[in-house]
């Protein structure tokens, strides 16, 4: 079984993947890495040059590959939920965890790591904080549709993050 992570930019899906996967002895996989491994270039490079519509179906791909592994942690990215058969394909051998938080703490996070605001491009060409509540606004409801459990990430450290995850993974499997 996969362990997936799901949840907007910020919300620690990769810095809780990686710190997972050595907990548990698992690999950890970020869509996102892929599909800039194999185009060679950042995501705001691939947006800008080829179009969102493009990496999205670059992404589906890579999310459809990946998820034929086992004994994953995925992180696909933010807006991987959007699409349907991105959730089917995750879904089929994987627990869907949403890492949520709220939208002040996740600007908070994304002010401080620069590499997310230099890599990922913006969604709608708006102010940080103000596209992070129409993003929001429009995406909850999918992560809420898609996830299987949700984990609030608001007030918790890194690692209490992980030992929450592993306590849901143990109790899934004793049930």
């Amino acid at each position: 079984m996969n362990i997936i992570l799901i949840g907007y930019r910020g919300a620690g899906k990769s810095t809780v993947g990686r710190m997972l996967a050595a907990r548990a002895g698992k690999r950890f996989v970020d869509s996102d890495d892929l599909v800039e491994k194999h185009l060679g270039a950042s995501i705001s490079e691939i947006v800008r040059s080829k179009g969102w519509k493009y990496f999205r179906a670059l992404e589906k791909r890579v999310i459809e590959e990946i998820c034929r592994g086992d004994h994953l942690i995925i992180a696909p990215g933010g807006g991987a939920v959007l699409d349907p058969a991105n959730v089917r394909s995750l879904r089929k051998n994987g627990l869907i965890i949403w890492l949520q938080a709220d939208g002040e703490v996740l600007h908070r996070r994304m002010v401080q790591d620069p590499g997310t605001t230099a890599s990922r491009p913006t969604l709608t060409g708006k102010g940080a904080l103000e596209e992070l509540e129409e993003v929001l606004a429009i995406r909850n409801p999918y992560y809420a549709q898609a996830a299987d459990v949700e984990v609030d990430t608001s007030t918790l450290g890194r690692e209490e993050v992980v030992e929450k995850i592993l306590a849901i993974v143990r109790e899934r499997r004793g049930a």
